[in-house]
């Protein structure tokens, strides 16, 4: 079979496939740079049409990352799509989905497993980096929570 097998050159590609693809003629610098990932990360040029990006959250997001701030995940999907070796001060990657007490708690609380399990890592959320990209239910808790006076992260991935 005749296919590209060099790594680099298929990632090469990939990347200037979304160059020409993707419009990304909106964003600034940074925010550009967010949306070729995650339109690699999901194969999507389209995507790059219905991304949001509040005032100042990419700077944010890499002066927490800089910083040491934990990644807060709602699903294992989300935190096994996150490459360690770009996260530049070896920042924790967290998602207790599967934890043992997520289970009774959700029940408890009448609500998914990822909002529990969202609601369990409240004590690392000041400073984080929170990434929703699986479950909305995660995300309205999180608004929720925040409502409440839970500790406020750094920044919040919704998707």
């Amino acid at each position: 079979m005749d296919y590209l097998r060099d790594p680099d050159e298929i990632y090469r590609l990939s990347f200037l496939r979304i160059e020409v693809e993707a419009d990304l003629s909106r964003f600034d610098e940074g925010e550009r740079a967010v949306a070729i990932r995650l339109i690699h990360a999901t194969a999507m040029p389209a995507i790059a049409d219905d991304l949001i990006f509040s005032n100042g959250a990419v700077a944010a997001g890499r002066a927490a990352l800089a910083g040491g701030a934990p990644l807060i995940c709602d699903a294992n999907m989300v935190r096994h799509g996150i490459i360690a070796r770009y996260l530049p001060a070896g920042n924790e990657v967290l998602c207790n989905l599967g934890a043992p007490e997520v289970v009774p708690l959700a029940k408890t609380l009448g609500t998914t497993r990822t909002a529990a399990a969202l609601e369990t890592l409240k004590p690392h959320m000041k400073g984080a980096i929170i990434v929703i990209g699986n479950a909305p239910t995660a995300l309205y808790h999180l608004l929720e929570g925040l409502d409440l006076g839970w500790p406020e992260p750094a920044l919040i991935l919704g998707f």
